[in-house]
């Protein structure tokens, strides 16, 4: 079940996201940069910001069996683009759907609004994640293809129709 997130699901997203973080971080960055103490306070409280952010979404995925975290993504229009900002699937669920349906849950949402174009930044050595990215229809963004050591991938939607 896909559904937006609440603040009771603060820290079962903290967890997910420290866990998903390690699999691409480890061997990349010192493990204080994304599983220190300081770093998962910080982002715990960026994703209680995101959760009340009425400009921001948080969805959640969770496990049909047992009701569990098993996904969260968040996104909001930046620089007047919409943006998605985070994207982790538990590593415990990978190659199950959990993936695959939030990021449907992502689209529907993104075409009720009428949107035309996301992008989202991704860590260059994340291989994963990038053909998860290419496989949803991902491409690399020919404005601006990179942001450091991060890609950038840019999703087109179809145009709304006019009434």
């Amino acid at each position: 079940m896909i559904r937006k997130a609440t603040q009771d699901d603060l820290d079962a997203i903290s967890v997910l996201h420290t866990e998903a973080r390690a699999t691409y971080y480890r061997d990349h960055l010192p493990e204080e940069e994304y599983a220190g103490e300081a770093e998962v306070a910080r982002s715990r409280e960026g994703w209680a910001r995101a959760v009340d952010r009425e400009d921001a979404t948080v969805l959640c995925a969770e496990a049909d069996e047992d009701g569990a975290l098993a996904g969260v993504a968040a996104y909001s229009v930046r620089d007047g683009v919409m943006t998605l900002s985070q994207f982790h699937v538990s590593p415990a669920r990978w190659r199950e759907g959990v993936g695959s349906a939030l990021h449907l849950a992502c689209v529907a949402d993104w075409e009720r609004r009428g949107v035309t174009t996301v992008r989202l930044e991704v860590f260059e050595p994340n291989k994963r994640a990038q053909a998860f990215y290419s496989a949803c229809g991902w491409v690399p963004d020919p404005d601006q293809p990179r942001h450091g050591d991060h890609l950038v991938l840019r999703l087109a939607l179809p145009r709304p129709p006019r009434s």
